[in-house]
């Protein structure tokens, strides 16, 4: 998201990365918007991580080390139908806000540019309707694919990640003081006992 400006517009993107299975929203923002649509994210932010970078080259440059192909969502010259994309490929997909679009930088850094074709006389969608038209073709391809068949994270990330969804407020205060955190049975209670060392 790069300067998605209005709380509810991330908040629908959130969802619908949510409902296509990512864990992760990467996000530009010059104010507390993001802080903002914790409110309206409908227990979405429960399951989707977001990450906050300062600039967009900053955002761009984690993503490019992650070796994803980067998708810029803009109207101009130059890009393609969103649907002749292979999104079986890691990818990164950046929406901007609904007024601007997306930074001169981001659209300078894609290896592509995107649109999703109209025929209207406004040839306008909502960001969030945007991001929700283009993550379930890439859901599509994915499922076609096969790429939903196995759990793709690590598993250590993913006992982090229940930990962090079943005690927030441990998994913080063990998060600032540096400690780790202590295994869960099956039925998702503590081992052991949270000792100080």
């Amino acid at each position: 998201m790069d300067n998605v400006n209005k709380p509810h517009n991330l908040s629908a993107v959130i969802r619908s990365c949510d409902a296509v299975g990512i864990d992760t929203v990467h996000a530009v923002s010059a104010g507390s918007i993001i802080k903002d649509r914790q409110r309206a994210a409908r227990g979405s932010n429960k399951w989707v991580s977001v990450e906050l970078h300062e600039s967009i080259e900053e955002a761009i440059g984690i993503l490019k080390k992650k070796g994803m192909q980067l998708l810029v969502a803009h109207s101009g010259s130059g890009s393609v139908n969103f649907r002749e994309i292979d999104y079986a490929l890691p990818t990164a997909i950046i929406m901007g806000a609904e007024l601007f679009g997306p930074s001169e930088t981001a659209v300078s850094l894609a290896d592509r540019l995107i649109c999703v074709p109209m025929q209207g006389m406004v040839e306008s969608l909502n960001v969030s309707v945007a991001a929700a038209v283009i993550l379930f073709e890439a859901q599509r391809q994915r499922l076609d694919a096969g790429l939903y068949k196995h759990p793709r994270l690590p598993p250590a990330y993913m006992k982090k990640r229940l930990f962090e969804l079943a005690y927030p407020a441990v998994s913080k205060k063990l998060s600032q003081e540096g400690r780790p955190y202590p295994e869960l049975d099956t039925e998702g209670k503590i081992l052991r006992q949270l000792h100080r060392s």
